[in-house]
């Protein structure tokens, strides 16, 4: 599984999820604060609750993500709505699916991790607040995922990558 996010203007963001040939992109508006929703939606793969649900703002359209665990997989359900008043309440079947995938967490949550920790490295948190306008760098959210790939993901997931 793979994942990118990048900043690709003064206020958005490009996102690409990939596994094989099935690929999936967006353009992500600062509107919300993307990139710490992603990071805490993988993060809260890891706690009590089975689904974790969150939403990019692509002005006007609007990404739904919705994130459940069975067991130490996650099955990945992208929808899409036609804007940001649509998607809101609305039954995890509604909007149209654009991307769906089973994934291994340790996978998901490496490809998401690997991606946030690049987009530091490359500009910054004063260069990603720069950029990115509304929001500060996820830094809460970032130590936080890690902090659980590093210690809980290695005794709850049977992960074979490097650590």
């Amino acid at each position: 599984m793979h994942f990118s996010w990048e900043l690709s203007g003064s206020g958005w963001a490009t996102y690409r999820i990939w596994v094989g040939s099935t690929k999936h992109r967006d353009i992500v508006s600062y509107c919300t604060n993307a990139l710490a929703d992603l990071l805490k939606g993988v993060t809260g793969l890891y706690g009590l609750h089975g689904i974790q649900r969150f939403s990019f703002d692509l002005e006007p359209a609007e990404a739904w993500w919705i994130l459940r665990r069975r067991n130490s997989d996650v099955h990945i359900t992208i929808r899409r709505f036609p804007d940001m008043s649509t998607g809101f309440d609305a039954p995890d079947g509604k909007g149209t699916l654009v991307w769906t995938s089973t994934r291994p967490r340790t996978s998901l949550a490496h490809a998401v991790l690997m991606a946030a920790e690049k987009v530091r490295r490359t500009h910054g948190e004063d260069g990603y607040l720069q950029k990115w306008h509304l929001h500060a760098f996820p830094t809460t959210e970032l130590e936080t995922l890690r902090h659980l790939h590093l210690h809980l993901h290695l005794a709850a997931d049977d992960c074979a990558l490097q650590h």
